[in-house]
């Protein structure tokens, strides 16, 4: 694998972009059955960031999500849209889409050139275009050297680029990316989430990233839905959150906790319980001093007062309720 600064991109720059100002995905009352039974239930959500985050649990209905966004599974109620056009629109969707998959799907004795040649193909680029764009696309990925060997010949790191690689060598709009860093070593991961970044910030690629990599999701994100039992348990703007840079603190008090809660709400806290302690947010204005002063007034003490950080994996235990 290549490493050093990510090359230029063999993108038409014309072809792509927000698509307008349609959102990324739309969903309105989404509900998939499979087997009898019901993984996404009733989801109404409109996503509309320049790189979209999808967390939950296994079995919490993420892969089911975007199988569906691709057309693999038909809905069973609601409806769906993505960069502004239904969920089974055909060839007009599948042209402005890139999907990397988490598992592989290599044909043996293919070589890498070879292999993405016949997906370029199959996405209704012309023989000559096909094998010209996956040149372009392998070299870009760090491959160049590599695509004339067998797929069965690459590492495993070298074999998620190929992933990357056959996504968007038909130069999508969007790119869906499946558990893009598993099984990499730490240098292969920096180099997909930089392959990434350049597609997203350079050439305008949306992207919808469904990873149990919170630092990942983090880096690359500026909006995430998190999916709990087939519902969406938050839908998070990270950009926002970034901006506000709220202030957080766990406290444990001694006494009238009640009492103490109340006066920090009446003062501009956001108070919620946390375990056996409690979770204070402000976003401006109030700090310690007010939350030590609305102790004083309820005859309460502090025992602890611990600054912290709302961060993405603090968001997603407590969508699953699982904070301690």
């Amino acid at each position: 694998m290549a490493a050093g600064p990510v090359p230029e991109t063999p993108y038409d720059r014309s072809m792509t972009g927000s698509g307008g100002s349609a959102p990324l995905v739309e969903l309105d009352g989404l509900t998939v059955r499979l087997g009898g039974r019901t993984v996404l239930d009733a989801v109404t959500a409109r996503l509309d960031g320049r790189a979209v985050g999808l967390l939950g649990p296994n079995g919490a209905g993420k892969t089911t999500l975007i199988r569906t966004l691709l057309g693999f599974h038909r809905p069973a109620a609601g409806k769906a849209a993505v960069l502004g056009l239904p969920v089974g629109s055909g060839a007009a969707l599948a042209r402005r889409i890139g999907y990397m998959p988490e598992h592989e799907a290599f044909i043996a004795g293919m070589t890498g050139v070879r292999l993405v040649r016949m997906l370029a193909e199959l996405s209704g680029l012309d023989r000559r275009e096909a094998l010209e764009r996956a040149h372009e696309a392998l070299v870009w990925a760090g491959l160049g050297e590599a695509r004339y060997r067998t797929v069965e010949t690459y590492s495993a790191g070298m074999r998620q680029l190929l992933k990357l690689a056959q996504a968007v060598v038909h130069r999508p709009q969007l790119l869906i990316l499946d558990e893009p860093t598993n099984a990499l070593d730490p240098p292969a991961r920096r180099r997909m989430l930089e392959l990434v970044e350049h597609l997203r910030d350079t050439e305008g690629v949306r992207v919808l990233l469904s990873s149990h990599m919170l630092p990942d999701v983090e880096r690359l994100c500026d909006q995430v839905m998190i999916l709990r039992e087939g519902r969406p348990a938050a839908v998070l703007d990270l950009a926002a959150e970034r901006r506000e840079a709220r202030g957080l603190w766990v406290v444990e008090v001694s006494g009238d906790e009640a009492a103490f809660a109340t006066a920090a709400a009446a003062v501009g806290f956001g108070v919620a319980r946390s375990g056996r302690r409690l979770r204070v947010t402000a976003a401006g204005g109030p700090g310690p001093a007010e939350l030590f002063a609305a102790a004083d007034r309820t005859g309460t003490a502090v025992v602890r007062l611990e600054a912290r950080r709302d961060s993405l994996r603090d968001i997603y235990l407590e969508a699953m309720g699982e904070l301690p």
